[in-house]
């Protein structure tokens, strides 16, 4: 959207007074998140100026368009995710307007950025995140995203090849590679393990790139031939994100997420087999509708049998117009945070026993930022705004990797000393 406004004569200005439009990218997925999204579209709306437009775009738009204009009376329009890259023209339709509200959503299929001439992806430092896919065609129970941006639409090879040059080009040193499920990437454009040969072309067309990491994979679609890639290749990191969900069977079913837990276990065995040091995440949700004490106990016997390097977990939000959203909301919220706090508990020992286990050892590490005496920075094993932290206590150069000793472990992150020759 920046790059569409840019090229249609727009400039970004850093402070919100000073802009002729304010946009903000609403999330729609859980309560939480739009919440989030309206206490900032209201702190804009309360230092408004006569001739400033505000806009909110994003899934919240898109799923809600109505309902959010009513809560956000000053307004000026919303624009969903499948109308993107119609945004210059609904801002130049407000610049001469009389002043009513627009509504800019469309039920059709998702644009892909090559489609509207821009680039997919979003560069901080010397890392980018760089989309394949958008949409999803899974259907578990709690997600609001196929109603909200409808089935997987992958990008082509070539798209996303031109847009590693250009990352390349400009001296990015990681690559993350996202969709809502990585694992599907191809399967509508006719492709047979279509991720593991996007991950060949990648690492033939920029192996000047260190890093590239994929996050999102579904359980039951990891296949071999795509460990079997990533273990063939050292620019492939060996990071797995698999969010689970959940480890009861029971409660996978009524999620509708695939449910054999024993072949969830036979795949992290595998992953750990061929990918030595492989750093495994996962996500899991307590207080799914229905989720009993012993359900709860299974989950949190899992997490504690398996030993994810990094986990996140969040209480269920009951979201009306997903098929979870027809049953009853019976965990008490309570009984949830409980839950979650447990859950959390057992991963952090975990996480800092895994952490202690590096101090000693010398990795290399991309720093990425620096002040006030500290620099900061992640190993392979950090995704990033998501994962753990690498701390040195000096301020050095950043936007480049450096060797680093791990002289000190916390929970979820690690101090290190730079390594000089």
């Amino acid at each position: 959207m920046a790059i569409l406004l840019q090229r249609a004569g727009y400039r970004q200005v850093g402070i919100p007074q000073f802009a002729d439009v304010l946009i903000v990218n609403t999330c729609g997925f859980i309560a939480q998140a739009r919440g989030e999204s309206l206490e900032m579209l209201e702190s804009l709306a309360a230092s408004l100026r006569p001739h400033q437009r505000l806009i909110a775009a994003g899934c919240w738009a898109q799923r809600e368009p109505e309902a959010l204009l009513s809560w956000a009376p000053e307004l000026d329009a919303v624009i969903g995710t499948r109308s993107w890259h119609r945004l210059p023209q609904l801002v130049q339709a407000l610049s001469e307007g009389t002043g009513e509200r627009l509504v800019v959503t469309e039920s059709r299929n998702m644009v892909m950025p090559e489609d509207a001439g821009v680039s997919g992806y979003a560069r901080f430092g010397a890392s980018a995140f760089l989309k394949i896919a958008d949409g999803c065609s899974r259907q578990c129970a709690f997600c609001a995203i196929p109603a909200i941006k409808g089935p997987t639409m992958s990008r082509s090879l070539s798209g996303i090849l031109d847009d590693a040059r250009q990352l390349r080009d400009a001296g990015i040193l990681e690559i993350n590679l996202i969709a809502q499920d990585s694992t599907y990437y191809g399967h509508d454009l006719g492709m047979q393990d279509g991720l593991a040969r996007l991950l060949e072309e990648l690492v033939a067309t920029v192996p000047e790139i260190p890093w590239i990491r994929v996050l999102y994979m579904f359980p039951g679609y990891v296949t071999p031939r795509l460990v079997d890639v990533m273990a063939a290749y050292d620019q492939l990191i060996p990071y797995v994100d698999i969010p689970l969900q959940h480890a009861h069977p029971d409660v996978l079913r009524r999620m509708r997420r695939p449910a054999d837990v024993d072949a969830v276990r036979k795949t992290l065995d595998f992953v750990r087999a061929r990918l030595p040091g492989v750093a495994l995440r996962t996500t899991m949700i307590v207080g799914f509708p229905g989720e009993t004490d012993a359900e709860f106990a299974t989950l949190e016997a899992f997490v504690r049998e398996q030993r994810f390097d990094r986990l996140g977990a969040f209480t269920y939000s009951h979201e009306l117009g997903t098929p979870a959203g027809a049953l009853d909301d019976n965990v008490p919220d309570d009984v949830k945070q409980e839950r979650l706090d447990i859950l959390m508990v057992a991963q952090q020992d975990i996480s800092f026993e895994k952490n202690r286990a590096f101090v000693g050892k010398r990795l290399p590490v991309l720093l990425e930022g620096m002040g006030k005496g500290l620099t900061i920075g992640r190993t392979y094993r950090d995704a990033p705004e998501i994962d753990g932290l690498v701390l040195i206590y000096e301020e050095v150069p950043v936007d480049r990797m450096a060797e680093v000793v791990i002289v000190d472990a916390l929970e979820y992150d690690l101090i290190g000393r730079l390594e000089t020759s």
